[in-house]
């Protein structure tokens, strides 16, 4: 046991943070921002930690249920940078509409370790710990401003519709353990019998709770309410962080336990995959606000990574794990534009509020441009390479429906982002907005910015990071 927990030191000590933070909130008088700058803190030093894991970095803990490898340990040094990122660019968000309280980054911490449990855990119920841990600080953050309906009204409809999804899922886990006699993923493994039928029906209850998490169609209608309604800060939490963990889920799910049931279900994955490329190119298109278009283009950014994690191959799995680390630096950037967008201490959300945004701002519709040119996939930004990889994975699987759908759903969903484009920097300019930006913000923007444009310089650094990552 005492050498089960030197692996788990990042875990630990979150959790002793979070217990920290608590106790002072509640003896220190006006201690939030105290409280928001350690949070920032600990974030970094439990990145420093999960850099620090001992050299044996393949090893499974208290009986094989929770498993510390190269894998876990890259997806959680992307929850962190996400999680400290978000914390940086959202001070002065939460300022203004007096949501800064102590339990807001107490929550975030509480998600991000729940996540943590999640990418590590290597049986049923360790994950459904983790996934409960992770869903119920969201509930509360996303009704966080609760002085506006639509926040309330947010929280309600992910609270609702998500535990009607954790209940799918945990009666997915209950079939799986009544046909194998365990809930460890190795164990599952050894006592599969692909003939018996209760096992596809505990591997699609199981895949709907994931797809929900991730907000894939058919069961993303949660996602444009509760983006638009949620505080902007806590949309972006959603946007990236909690993909992440459940991307990694997906693939322990599908490629340790059941890997050799791919003929049952990697139908369902390119259903959800080819489903919500289409839906989220089209349904984006008549959009007015763009916390709403963001819901719709991540629905179809993660048909994109559900595509490469379809092909059953290496190759898929590490092409689905570039794409979504882009996408996190892409929402990112995207995010940082969004919070510039202030007049008066009013945040403005609407397309039409960009129009002619280049004439008072040339900084900020450069990276704009940049980012949205990389969201819609054009070359050489970022995003071109992200679906590059998995349309490559995918056509030497000779799945060539699901990229040309692809390719077609791509082609589609470049109209919107190239509308917005259209409307900074040829439509009549308005008022100009407020310059006095954090340097969280500015830091958050010029490095993401940055990164997507040269990304094409050293496209093999992070391909050869990605590469040491074997499931199969």
């Amino acid at each position: 046991m005492i050498n089960n927990l030197n692996f788990i030191y990042p875990e630990i000590f979150i959790s002793l943070s979070i217990m920290f933070l608590l106790l002072l909130g509640v003896f220190k008088k006006n201690s939030t921002s105290l409280i928001y700058n350690l949070s920032i803190v600990f974030l970094i030093f439990t990145l420093a930690l999960i850099f620090n894991y001992p050299q044996q970095s393949n090893v499974n803990l208290f009986n094989d249920s929770y498993k510390i490898d190269y894998f876990s340990s890259f997806m959680k040094i992307l929850t962190m940078c996400s999680g400290i990122f978000v914390l940086i660019t959202s001070s002065r968000y939460l300022k203004i509409f007096k949501i800064f309280k102590i339990e807001y980054s107490i929550l975030i911490l509480c998600s991000i370790l729940g996540m943590m449990v999640m990418i590590s855990a290597n049986d049923l119920i360790v994950f459904y710990i983790g996934l409960e841990l992770q869903s119920l600080a969201l509930y509360v953050l996303a009704s966080f401003n609760r002085d506006q309906v639509k926040s309330s009204e947010a929280g309600l409809k992910y609270f609702v519709l998500s535990a009607l999804s954790s209940g799918l899922l945990l009666y997915g886990c209950s079939l799986i353990y009544g046909f194998t006699g365990s809930t460890n993923f190795i164990t599952i493994s050894e006592n599969i019998n692909s003939t018996q039928f209760g096992l596809t029906f505990g591997i699609v209850f199981i895949l709907v709770g994931l797809a929900f998490k991730i907000s894939a169609v058919p069961f993303h209608m949660w996602a444009p309410d509760v983006y638009e309604g949620s505080p902007t800060s806590v949309t972006l939490f959603f946007a990236v962080v909690p993909k992440i963990a459940a991307l990694t889920v997906f693939i322990r799910f599908l490629y340790v336990p059941f890997i050799n049931m791919i003929d049952q279900w990697q139908i369902i994955i390119v259903f959800l995959s080819i489903a919500s490329m289409i839906f989220g190119a089209v349904a984006a298109i008549g959009q007015k606000n763009l916390k709403r278009l963001v819901a719709y283009s991540s629905i179809g950014h993660m048909g994109f990574a559900l595509a490469g994690l379809s092909s059953g191959t290496n190759e898929g799995i590490q092409s689905s794990i570039i794409y979504i680390s882009i996408y996190l630096i892409m929402n990112l950037g995207l995010f940082s534009c969004l919070f510039m967008m202030k007049r008066n201490n009013k945040y403005y959300e609407n397309i039409d509020d960009l129009s002619g945004l280049s004439k008072n701002h040339p900084l900020i519709s450069l990276s704009f441009l940049i980012i949205l040119f990389s969201l819609a996939g054009i070359p050489p930004m970022a995003g071109f390479f992200a679906k590059f990889y998995v349309f490559t994975a995918v056509v030497k699987e000779s799945m060539y429906f699901l990229a040309i759908t692809g390719l077609l759903s791509t082609v589609i969903a470049a109209f919107y982002y190239l509308r917005i484009i259209k409307i900074i920097y040829f439509d009549p300019e308005k008022e100009k907005y407020d310059t006095d930006y954090n340097i969280g913000l500015k830091i958050t923007l010029s490095l993401s910015t940055l990164l997507i444009l040269l990304y094409f310089i050293f496209p093999s650094t992070l391909i050869e990071i990605v590469s040491r990552i074997n499931i199969i």
